[in-house]
C-alpha cells in the first residue's frame, strides 16, 4: 500500500484520477470525506466554524475511521494500491496542529493520544511509501476558493499555512515521527503548477510516481512488479 499526502487544495483527488488515466493498473482510493464533511452541517463544517468545540470529536472520529480503513486496505493483495491521506497525516498534521493552536485541551490531547498510541502501532502496518504533493499555501488557498466546496468555505489562508508547515514537519523533517514510519520512503512532487489541464505536466508527475512505486514494489520480496508491457500506455 502507498499513501498520497498533501495539504488541502494540493490537488490530491485530481492527481488520483490522472494517475488512473495514465496508469490503469493502479488502484486508487479517495479520502472518505463523506463520512465527516460534505455539507454545511457536517462534522468538518462544524469544526471549521468552531474548532475549540469540535476539534476533539473531529480528530477522534476521523482517526477511528482511518484506522478501520487502513486495516481493510492493508489486507488486500494489490501492491499498487494508492490511498489518499492516512492515519499518519490525520495525526501528525491535523491533530498535532489542533493541539498546537489550542483547539484541544491538555486533557483532550492525552485522551486522544491514548487511542493513537494503542491503535496505530498495534493494528496498522506501515505503507511501502508516501507520495507527497507539495503545494504552497497561497496556491492551495486559490484552488479551494475556486472549487467552492460548501464544507470548506470557512478555511483561511492562515490555516493553510499551518497545514503546509505540519506536512513539511511530518514528511520532510520527520519531526516526532515514530520508528514504524520514520524510514518509509517519501517522493515529493511539485504540485504548484496547475497540472489538471496540462497533459505534459500531469504525465510527468504521474510518471515520477509510477517509477517510485515500481522500484519499491520490485524490491519487496512478497510482491510481483508490473512489467513494462503492462504499463506501455504510459
Amino acid at each position: 500500500m502507498f499513501i498520497l499526502e498533501g495539504t488541502i487544495g494540493a490537488g490530491k483527488s485530481t492527481f488520483l484520477s490522472l494517475l488512473k488515466r495514465w496508469f490503469p493498473p493502479v488502484t486508487t482510493l479517495q479520502e472518505p470525506v463523506q463520512n465527516w464533511g460534505n455539507d454545511k452541517e457536517s462534522l468538518l463544517a462544524r469544526f471549521i466554524q468552531d474548532p475549540h468545540r469540535w476539534a476533539y470529536a473531529m480528530e477522534t472520529y476521523t482517526m477511528i475511521c482511518r484506522v478501520k480503513d487502513h486495516r481493510q486496505y492493508q489486507a488486500l493483495p494489490d501492491p499498487y494500491l494508492l490511498l489518499e491521506r492516512s492515519i499518519y497525516s490525520g495525526h501528525h498534521v491535523f491533530a498535532v496542529n489542533d493541539y498546537k493552536q489550542g483547539f484541544l485541551t491538555h486533557q483532550e490531547w492525552d485522551a486522544y493520544m491514548t487511542y493513537v498510541q494503542y491503535l496505530i502501532p498495534q493494528l496498522c502496518k506501515p505503507p511501502v511509501g508516501f507520495i507527497y504533493l507539495r503545494a504552497e499555501p497561497e496556491i492551495a488557498y486559490q484552488r479551494i476558493c475556486k472549487r467552492s466546496r460548501s464544507s470548506e468555505s470557512g478555511y483561511k489562508l492562515e490555516y493553510l499555512q499551518q497545514m503546509h508547515e505540519r506536512h513539511e514537519e511530518f514528511l520532510v523533517q520527520k519531526l516526532g515521527v515514530g520508528d514504524d514510519i520514520k524510514n518509509v520512503p517519501v517522493l515529493i512532487l511539485d504540485a504548484n503548477h496547475e497540472f489538471e489541464s496540462d497533459d505534459v505536466k500531469s504525465k510527468q508527475l504521474c510518471s515520477q510516481a509510477m517509477q517510485f512505486m515500481f522500484e519499491l514494489v520490485a524490491h519487496a520480496p512478497s510482491t510481483k512488479p508490473i512489467t513494462q508491457r503492462d504499463h506501455a500506455t504510459c
